[in-house]
């Protein structure tokens, strides 16, 4: 079998990366001084992992672009599947409230645009929840980032730079606390080790026992998770 992919040269990237999205497949994420005649034995390497992945995309169920919220239909946050009610009534503002397993979206009118007020309400709970976790982890261990930012990364659900800066993928909040926790604790532990040595993960390790059950749920549950809702 034929795989098409695309390469993208990264003036950042360190080591060769491999991507793949719902909508552009497979794209080879290559450092600025990575030979491209190298990339075919590389692929070659990875061939059952990117057949395994692409079959994961075109099989996993309710993977698509994007879900649609609907009333009575259901959205992950924290590992449970919330049910929806949407209420139009006379509220002051555009609100949402987790009541039990409800996710009530509160409207003053039809919003015309609801799935982007859903997920502006799923960055500023994921804002909240990974920067209190990792401020307290800090705090224990006397780290310090300089600064944690919240953003729309469709491969990677976390990184840390040189200079200290975090980086989270919104969409983790839809995955179960014990993960969230995980990722947090593996970049903040960039601010010691920034490798993936054996030394980086006993720290991991350390802090996560069980930090190789959460990077497997995060490996299967990538494409749905990824595919739920769409920014426009």
């Amino acid at each position: 079998m034929t795989v098409p992919y695309t390469v993208k040269r990264s003036s950042v990237a360190r080591y060769v990366r491999l991507e793949i999205k719902l909508d552009t497949g497979l794209t080879v994420v290559i450092p600025k001084t990575y030979k491209i005649e190298h990339i075919p034995a590389l692929l070659n390497t990875r061939r059952r992992w990117i057949l395994n992945r692409l079959a994961k995309y075109s099989q996993s169920p309710g993977v698509s672009r994007g879900r649609q919220i609907k009333d009575g239909g259901t959205l992950p946050y924290l590992g449970q599947n919330l049910e929806v009610a949407i209420h139009r009534n006379h509220v002051s503002k555009d609100c949402i409230i987790i009541e039990g397993n409800t996710l009530n979206i509160h409207l003053v009118a039809d919003v015309d645009k609801l799935n982007q007020f859903v997920i502006q309400w799923y960055k500023q709970q994921a804002a909240e929840i990974i920067k209190e976790k990792a401020d307290k982890l800090c705090k224990r261990f006397g780290l310090s980032y300089h600064r944690l930012s919240i953003r729309s990364q469709r491969t990677r659900w976390g990184s840390c730079s040189y200079n200290g800066n975090l980086n989270f993928n919104w969409k983790l909040i839809m995955g179960p606390e014990p993960v969230v926790d995980y990722v947090v604790i593996h970049e903040l532990m960039h601010l010691e080790e920034m490798n993936h040595t054996s030394k980086f993960w006993k720290l991991v390790a350390e802090l996560c026992p069980r930090w190789r059950e959460h990077k497997k749920w995060l490996r299967e549950h990538e494409a749905n998770i990824s595919n739920t809702l769409y920014e426009a």
